[in-house]
């Protein structure tokens, strides 16, 4: 097919979409090693086959369509290019995504989404159209957004998308009673997808009870993903995490910060810091702990678009109440406690998961035995 027939009888709604969904998998591949930038994926087409692919890379740079562009080289010229995201068209570190579209003779684009970021915000696409680009927009857009959520909710609420995770049991235990050992709810094919979800993110946030009851190491350990390290957060007002602690004695290998309240002294930042922990104060809520609207702006300003968590029910239900739970993942064991415990989640936190103005089901399926439920939050 020649250039010009490609712009004059391009390819169907369903076609597009299928390259769209490579180009969104392709993305996919670099969540939670591109923050601060999102991670887009990019297909090439020539033909009806694809000719090069791209993603973002670690770091958030070399972007996805310049990657996809230099594998296609000089077989870009008449091809048709599909992106997950807007390319950028503003000078930063490079020159602008756009820019290079233009430049490698792509006659037609397939964008899913708008950026949000205002330094682009329909810029991008429009260079390409005044270039004389054929451009398609809004293809996968679903998808799209979802991949690219952290980046979004980051640019537009100034803080990342957090997903929390729980795990009960089938009676809605999260735990046993005070002076019961630690439950060991879920099975190891739920245990593996939680690894999987760690790599997936920037930072794995926790309270610093869940820290005292059960020093948890909050690391990747999926085989193959060794090298992925996200940020370690602990909500802790008082700044009591132990320096004993698996946390604090690795710190120097998986980066590890401390959210704590204003009043912790010096000599406690002193401490925290000189085992290689990351200490800053954020403000404290109607209730005395840690505003959670105020840590994960402080995460947001930090570069984090993804933060996955990990915490106890208290966390989690303000998480839910707050509108800051974007993405609920429920594991579900088949076993009941069948005595006191500590529930999962309280009657009005699951109230408001079941209530459709608020969330969706995305997904309902099995993790082994364990039943896995993703809720989304409406937006």
């Amino acid at each position: 097919m020649s250039a010009r027939s490609d712009i004059l009888h391009p390819p169907s709604e369903v076609t597009d979409a299928a390259f769209m969904a490579a180009a969104i998998s392709y993305g996919r591949r670099g969540l939670g090693v591109t923050a601060p930038n999102p991670a887009v994926g990019c297909v090439i087409v020539k033909d009806g086959v694809i000719i090069a692919h791209g993603a973002t890379q670690p770091g958030g740079r070399p972007h996805a369509e310049t990657e996809a562009i230099r594998m296609a080289g000089e077989q870009a010229r008449g091809a048709t290019l599909y992106v997950s995201l807007e390319p950028c068209s503003h000078h930063g570190v490079t020159a602008p995504c756009a820019s290079a579209i233009v430049n490698a003779g792509i006659v037609r684009v397939v964008s899913a989404l708008e950026d949000p970021d205002p330094r682009v915000a329909g810029r991008g696409h429009g260079l390409l159209v005044n270039a004389g680009i054929a451009l398609r927009a809004g293809i996968g857009a679903a998808d799209a957004r979802r991949a690219n959520l952290g980046h979004i909710t980051r640019i537009t609420l100034g803080r990342p998308m957090v997903t929390l995770k729980l795990a009960e049991t089938l009676d809605g235990y999260a735990a046993g009673g005070d002076h019961d050992p630690r439950l060991m709810i879920t099975g190891v094919h739920a245990n593996n997808r939680t690894h999987m979800m760690r790599a997936l993110h920037d930072a794995i946030m926790v309270g610093v009870g869940t820290v005292l009851a059960d020093d948890p190491m909050m690391n990747v350990r999926a085989p193959g993903l060794e090298n992925r390290k996200p940020l370690r957060v602990v909500l802790d007002t008082h700044g009591r995490l132990p320096l004993t602690s698996r946390l604090a004695l690795t710190a120097r290998t998986y980066p590890t910060l401390v959210l704590c309240g204003p009043d912790v002294s010096e000599k406690r930042q002193a401490a925290l810091e000189a085992h290689g922990i990351q200490v800053e104060r954020v403000a404290l809520g109607a209730d005395g702990h840690i505003d959670l609207g105020a840590a994960l702006k402080a995460l947001g300003q930090r570069g984090i678009t993804r933060v996955m968590s990990e915490g106890g029910p208290t966390i989690a239900q303000h998480l839910i109440a707050g509108g800051f739970a974007d993405d609920v993942v429920m594991f579900t064991s088949p076993k009941p406690l069948m005595r006191a415990g500590v529930p999962a989640l309280d009657a009005k936190a699951r109230a408001t998961l079941s209530d459709p103005k608020h969330y969706s089901v995305f997904e309902d399926t099995f993790a082994g035995q364990d039943r896995l439920r993703v809720f989304e939050r409406m937006i």
